[in-house]
C-alpha cells in the first residue's frame, strides 16, 4: 500500500467507497500511556479521588469515544461495533497508567480509528479528573498495537501480550 486512499485523482478528500469489499471480523487493539506524579497516582490506585473511580470513568468515556469516532474523525465510516474492551494498567515504577482497547465489528472496513480514539478519550478523561491536582500529566505511546480482518490482512503484535 503506497498511497493514501482518502484523496481522490484531483488531490480531493472523499470518503473511500468500501460497498464492494466483504463483511469480515474484525478485530483492532490500540494501546497509550498518561504519566502523572506519584501522588496522583496513589489517588487513582486508592480510590481516593474526590469525582470518584477514575478508571471507572474513564472505561466508560473509552467505550463512549469509539461508538463516536465516525462523528470526532470526518472521512470515518461510522461502524456497528460489536465489542469494545478497555483495560488498564498502573504501573507504579514509571508513575502511569496504560490503556489497552481492543475493538471489534463484523463489517466492510476496520476498527482500528475506533480503538485509537477508545485509548485517547479514555486517557483524556483520566487527565481531566486528576488535573486539579496535576496538570502537568503528559499522555504518550498512543499506537496501534495490531489489527487482523480484511483484504489487507493482519498487522502488528501477534502474540498473546497483545490482548486486553
Amino acid at each position: 500500500m503506497n498511497e493514501l486512499t482518502h484523496f481522490d485523482r484531483k488531490g480531493q478528500a472523499h470518503m473511500v467507497d468500501v460497498g464492494a469489499k466483504a463483511e469480515t471480523h474484525r478485530v483492532a487493539v490500540a494501546e497509550g500511556r498518561i504519566r502523572m506524579r506519584p501522588q496522583t497516582l496513589d489517588l487513582i490506585r486508592q480510590g481516593g479521588h474526590k469525582k470518584g473511580d477514575v478508571l471507572g470513568i474513564a472505561r466508560i468515556a473509552g467505550i463512549m469515544g469509539a461508538k463516536r469516532t465516525a462523528e470526532l474523525v470526518p472521512l470515518c465510516h461510522p461502524l456497528a461495533l460489536t465489542h469494545v474492551e478497555l483495560d488498564f494498567r498502573i504501573d507504579g515504577d514509571e508513575s502511569s497508567v496504560r490503556c489497552r482497547c481492543r475493538a471489534e465489528t463484523r463489517g466492510r472496513t476496520g476498527v482500528e480509528m475506533e480503538a485509537l480514539t477508545a485509548v485517547q478519550v479514555a486517557l483524556l478523561t483520566v487527565y481531566d479528573m486528576c488535573k486539579a491536582v496535576d496538570r502537568g500529566m503528559t499522555i504518550d505511546g498512543v499506537r496501534l498495537v495490531r489489527k487482523s480482518g480484511g483484504k489487507s490482512g493482519d498487522w502488528g503484535e501477534s502474540d498473546a501480550a497483545s490482548e486486553v
